[in-house]
């Protein structure tokens, strides 16, 4: 995961439309730069999507930056087109979903309430390299590249993103297929957030993807000092169901006073429901605390505070299966331990460096299992360990990766 979850406008296929109320600045509306003209596409709302705004930040250096998305301008940019935060970037649309289950895709592609925001929003503009963010951002990004160059990030596994719910395994699934298979040779890069996910990319679709981890930039930190007869756990993300959050909250639960969870959450798109049911899961325990979520700047300072960093997710889909989520960058950062459930990409890189234990499965009992065999002494040593760590797992190579990519196609 690769990224912060619940800011993508992709709820489940429906019948639903949403008018377009997206906003059109004037086409001078930002000075021009001495370095390249650059489009940076992203169905999120950036500035709180942590891999996007890293990307700005190299974008920025090589020119000047136009981003098209939700919510206000991020700072890197140079101008910025706000898309309205209710158009879905999915063809949630009557027309768009009969579309999608006629197989009709080449007609479908542009039906997307949000891409068709953007299509008005683009229109009459030139750029010298587009970055087109995940697949659903590709034909629009290859459509106003108008010949220049396209860069897609597909951050993950693009065709499965979400296939563990049916009406995207049905209708979205098929039409992410058909859009990498016939936009992915058309890219002129494409980079992706591991190995593993590179490999299905070729395999599958015959393109060989360049890896842009999730990590943050190097922090400055030292590890916290641990108090006495304590282990404190803490996790940050989205709230969304399917992230685990119940797993990690029985886990706690059912372990002795020693431990406290602390939770930093995003809200989901279900008006607080979710949240709400984690406030009952958790009761009255006073060793479990539901904290608002905290900006991406502000996020490794506060989890520095803490001990150790837990996540655990089900391996529902490839995305699931193969994760390396900026959280594991996050946690060494912060100089935490981890705890992680069992993924082949995250167990190579806690294995490798002696960050923490990994839990057998994604169950609360293998949470439960894992923590309790910790001690205090074990935990200051991988903390120790992240300190380590976090001169190495860090953005440095990766922005050096997507800054020789994008510099090599500009004019």
């Amino acid at each position: 995961m690769t990224r912060a979850d619940t800011h993508r406008r992709d709820e489940p296929v429906t019948g639903n439309s949403t008018e377009n109320a997206a906003r059109r600045p004037p086409l001078d509306s930002a000075p021009m730069a001495d370095g390249g003209r650059i489009l940076c596409i992203s169905f999120s709302d950036i500035n709180q999507d942590s891999r996007v705004l890293r990307q700005l930040d190299v974008l920025a250096e090589l020119g000047e930056v136009t981003t098209v998305g939700f919510g206000d301008k991020p700072r890197a940019a140079t101008e910025h087109l706000e898309i309205d935060a209710n158009l879905p970037s999915l063809p949630q649309t009557p027309a768009g979903v009969a579309l999608l289950a006629a197989r009709r895709f080449d007609k479908v592609e542009f039906l997307a309430p949000a891409i068709r925001a953007a299509l008005d929003l683009l229109s009459g503009r030139r750029f010298d390299v587009v970055v087109a963010n995940e697949a659903r951002a590709m034909a629009l990004g290859h459509h106003v590249a108008q010949g220049a160059p396209v860069v897609a990030d597909m951050h993950e596994w693009a065709p499965e993103e979400r296939s563990h719910v049916t009406s995207w395994r049905l209708l979205v699934k098929p039409f992410m297929t058909h859009q990498c298979r016939k936009y992915l040779p058309k890219m002129a890069a494409v980079t992706t957030v591991n190995d593993s996910i590179a490999e299905l990319y070729r395999d599958r679709f015959g393109v060989s993807a360049r890896i842009v981890r999730n990590a943050g930039a190097f922090r400055d930190l030292e590890p916290s000092e641990m108090r006495n007869g304590r282990i404190r756990l803490v996790h940050s993300g989205g709230a969304v169901p399917g992230r685990n959050i119940e797993a990690l909250i029985e886990a706690v639960r059912s372990l002795d006073e020693t431990y406290t969870l602390d939770l930093y959450l995003v809200p989901g798109r279900d008006g607080g429901r979710y949240l709400d049911s984690l406030r009952a899961l958790i009761g009255g325990d006073p060793r479990i605390t539901l904290h608002p979520p905290v900006t991406p700047d502000e996020l490794v300072p506060t989890l520095n505070s803490y001990d150790v960093g837990v996540f655990s997710l089900p391996p529902l889909t490839p995305n699931h299966r193969f994760m390396l989520p900026n959280k594991i960058f996050d946690f060494v950062q912060a100089r935490l331990a981890v705890v992680f459930g069992s993924a082949p990409e995250t167990d190579r890189l806690i294995s490798e460096h002696r960050l923490g234990a990994i839990a057998r499965d994604a169950s609360a009992e293998a949470m439960r299992e894992t923590l309790a065999a910790l001690d205090e002494q074990q935990v200051r040593t991988y903390k120790q360990n992240a300190h380590t760590a976090a001169k190495v797992l860090n953005s440095a190579e990766d922005r050096e990766v997507l800054k020789t990519v994008v510099a090599d196609l500009l004019p």
